[in-house]
């Protein structure tokens, strides 16, 4: 049985040529970047090579750019860096119903220390209202966190309208791109961002490895103690493999998103066609337009979303009932509730997520295994 991957959005194989990059630094360049010998300093110039990298995807300067484990610590940095640092100001916080748990999770926390978390709503099709998010401001609003698309619908949000509001406002602008970085264009400056969150494993790159952009002049207090390594906003000896890796995956979007976008948005509009004019009763979560190429969130009537997952990866296909990091929790997905959806409605939704390896061939056949599938299981609804 031939296996189809289509859970990219989840995480996304390393492309050969990142892997190709990274092998001399499991064995031959290994050294500590903080040492200042020969083979350190062999290390540091790997490193500072794929600083620069990610710079570019940013349109940043590369010492805006702090390595971190993942899309995850850099959320948590940023929050508590901004509540900690802008403490005398307020103890406000803005953020949107359809964040990641890495973001809504560290809010709740913040919460518990005596902050104030504000969570604005969104349309029925995913998007904030940056007018929404201009009331919710207050005196004592400190930070404003709202995330590029979204992990789970792929809509895209209006950033930059976003982000003018919280810079007329003084106001410490944080968002996670780990969906969008190296998937559409990122400006940091464009969107007038003080934090960016990214991740290497969402871009074809290694697990392990993500990075925080700090704006220049933005005041930051570290999560992590320790060696200093990061000029001090980041402690920890570097995972030099896996920042060749980021770099390396940063290197190969910007040359070759516009033309994967097209090739994958194709893919995904002929998948979309497919399945509606083959099943019935299925219906499209998130915006039809502003989203990311890739992403299809379905809801299908009369069919438990679980049931479906488990059949289809019993077909050799994988797609996913939501993020991946909620799947466990058997909860209804709050993205899906945020949208209006009934929670017999969220749990019978699937999101097919199409990468870099997705072929027509595959795209045709999860159509047909869907149409057969789901007739299966409303038979034995019935």
């Amino acid at each position: 049985m031939n296996r189809i991957y289509l859970d990219h959005a989840a995480t996304t194989p390393v492309d050969p040529r990142v892997r190709q990059a990274m092998e001399p630094y499991f064995e031959y360049t290994f050294g500590n970047p903080s040492s200042i010998h020969g083979f350190g300093q062999d290390a540091l110039v790997a490193v500072e090579n794929a600083r620069k990298e990610v710079a570019k995807l940013l349109v940043a300067d590369p010492q805006e750019i702090v390595f971190t484990s993942g899309g995850t610590e850099s959320d948590n940095a940023a929050i508590l860096s901004a509540c900690r640092t802008f403490r005398e100001k307020g103890n406000h916080i803005v953020t949107t119903a359809i964040e990641h748990h890495a973001v809504l999770h560290t809010c709740r926390f913040m919460k518990e220390q005596g902050f104030d978390v504000s969570v604005v709503p969104v349309s029925t099709e995913g998007i904030v209202d940056p007018d929404d998010i201009r009331k919710a401001l207050t005196k004592k609003t400190i930070l404003v966190s709202v995330m590029h698309a979204n992990n789970e619908i792929g809509t895209i949000q209006p950033l930059r309208e976003i982000g003018a509001i919280a810079r007329t406002n003084s106001v410490c602008f944080h968002t996670d791109a780990v969906q969008t970085f190296g998937h559409i264009p990122v400006g940091a400056d464009d969107l007038h961002l003080d934090f960016l969150s990214l991740s290497g494993h969402k871009l074809y790159g290694p697990k392990g490895i993500g990075a925080l952009y700090i704006r220049k002049g933005t005041p930051f207090s570290p999560l992590i103690h320790g060696g200093g390594q990061e000029k001090n906003r980041r402690s920890s000896t570097h995972n030099v493999p896996g920042i060749v890796g980021l770099g390396k995956a940063a290197e190969l979007a910007r040359t070759e998103m516009t033309e994967e976008n097209q090739r994958i948005k194709a893919l995904r509009n002929r998948l979309h066609e497919t399945i509606g004019r083959n099943t019935e009763g299925v219906r499209l979560n998130g915006h039809a337009v502003l989203r990311l190429a890739n992403n299809l969130n379905l809801s299908i009537d009369r069919v438990d979303g679980e049931s479906l997952l488990m059949r289809l990866d019993m077909e050799g296909i994988a797609v996913s009932s939501g993020s991946a990091c909620g799947s466990a929790s058997g909860e209804p997905s709050h993205v899906l509730l945020a949208l209006g959806l009934s929670p017999e409605q969220a749990r019978g939704s699937i999101r097919i997520t199409l990468g870099r390896p997705t072929t027509e061939a595959e795209v045709d056949r999860i159509a047909d295994v869907l149409k057969k599938t789901v007739g299966e299981l409303r038979s034995l609804a019935s």
